[in-house]
């Protein structure tokens, strides 16, 4: 008779071992043989889907033309003029959805150009040499304070930094990165790769850092606006949204990204705890990385369930059936009512479906993955959307306080909740403030 454990989370229910072979890189890096004949698979179209596809508009058929050439350095710069973080974006971006969705091999023989990979391996292959590839204007003379050194934030930076602007760039953490350091699984961005990618892009000069700075309780935007001549916010979403059910503040419940957070910035994985059994309520990106992660540290069984059907989830097609190849089962079409208990201590979730048929499914450890919301601290209600669920931007970031930018997961922008979406509108509004330095500089004149 199997025994029933209530309150089991424990570390170490996997050696080290283990662990390092469960979290090993999910996709290695292609090797010259490997790159040769995937980028040898590409037509090179004069009107690629695949460039249209992709949010940053990075030139796919030219890098992939260079990487058959063996000209790696040049396929770096097509990637990295783009989207200066295209080594994280090779690691994290749904391109099943993106531009190996759109890929015409696609309609010839079912299966992409391996994009993403190729990708990878050009920004790799760059990486590891530390080249310069990049030369900064000269300096002229403007200041920008930018807000939140995740995707959005580091763009932008960079951006405005090759164009010749200082930037002092502020984030709340004690490393830069956001969600790249701290949100994602650690199977897909392994060791400390995050870091090198910010510590590469820093190398363009111009940047100035500061860590453990929060606005609302170090800074004031007010006082922003008067020491800079302009502010990027990308300041992510901070909050996380609650069940609002019964028992939710029970031991065992926890935030899905704290729960990331802790795996991301474990010295060893051994020493995070997770239950045997362990439920994941949630239908996106994060609940898909918590739910692998927790089976991967040695939870016995994982559950991941969704209110809605699979089309209406965030998590791709590709992250779901990951996610199952992992020993994680999916449930949809299940409300969750109410969590049980047994002293305290969580040992089941409540369920209801579309019919009105109620289940409990058994678990000591509750992972609640329902999607974040803006800490509004530090802003003025006025720059907010309708519903003050974002910062209201126009098409270049800008919001209603003049010389104010937004972009990234805390703006209004339209576009998707991506790393590569980010970046793109960390672009976008260092192109306008730098178009706006220019149009006040002329009127100076």
């Amino acid at each position: 008779m199997t025994m029933k454990h209530i309150g089991d989370i424990a570390s170490g229910r996997l050696s080290q071992e283990q662990l390092s072979c469960q979290f090993s890189d999910v996709a290695p890096l292609l090797n010259a043989t490997a790159a040769a004949a995937a980028s040898s698979r590409c037509h090179y179209c004069y009107d690629a889907p695949c460039i249209n596809a992709c949010p940053t508009k990075i030139d796919i058929p030219s890098f992939i033309r260079k990487i058959s050439n063996g000209n790696m350095k040049g396929a770096a710069v097509d990637i990295l003029s783009a989207n200066p973080l295209g080594g994280a974006c090779a690691r994290v971006c749904p391109t099943e959805i993106l531009c190996e969705g759109a890929c015409v091999r696609n309609h010839q023989d079912d299966k992409a150009v391996q994009i993403g990979a190729l990708q990878r391996h050009a920004t790799d292959w760059a990486m590891a040499r530390g080249q310069p590839l990049f030369k900064r204007a000269a300096d002229t003379g403007r200041h920008v304070a930018v807000v939140g050194a995740g995707p959005a934030g580091l763009a932008c930076a960079h951006r405005l930094a090759l164009d010749g602007h200082r930037v002092t760039l502020f984030d709340a953490r004690p490393k830069p990165g956001g969600l790249n350091e701290y949100g994602i699984a650690a199977y897909k961005v392994v060791e400390d790769f995050a870091q090198r990618e910010v510590e590469w892009l820093y190398s363009v000069g111009g940047i100035e850092v500061k860590n453990d700075v929060m606005l609302g309780r170090d800074l004031t935007l007010s006082d922003l606006r008067k020491q800079h001549n302009a502010v990027f916010l990308a300041i992510g979403l901070g909050g996380v949204r609650a069940l609002e059910l019964e028992g939710e503040t029970l031991q065992g419940v926890y935030n899905a990204v704290d729960f990331i957070e802790q795996v991301r910035q474990a010295d060893a994985l051994a020493s995070v705890p997770v239950g045997r059994r362990v439920v994941v309520i949630g239908g996106g990106n994060t609940a898909i990385d918590a739910a692998v992660q927790s089976r991967k540290l040695g939870a016995e069984t994982v559950t991941m369930v969704y209110r809605r059907g699979v089309e209406n989830m965030g998590a791709t097609w590709a992250e779901r059936e990951f996610a199952q190849t992992n020993g994680v089962t999916i449930i949809t079409h299940a409300k969750p009512v109410r969590l049980t208990d047994a002293g305290g201590q969580v040992t089941g979730v409540e369920f209801e479906t579309p019919e009105g048929e109620r289940y409990v499914i058994e678990a000591d450890m509750v992972l609640k993955a329902i999607g974040q919301t803006l800490a509004p601290d530090g802003l003025e209600s006025d720059m907010l959307t309708l519903d003050g669920s974002r910062i209201a931007v126009d098409s270049s970031g800008r919001t209603s306080l003049d010389t104010v930018w937004a972009g990234g997961d805390c703006a209004a922008t339209g576009g998707l909740d991506l790393t590569v979406q980010a970046v793109q509108d960390g672009k976008i509004a260092a192109e306008s403030i730098h178009a706006f330095f220019a149009a006040t500089a002329i009127k100076a004149a």
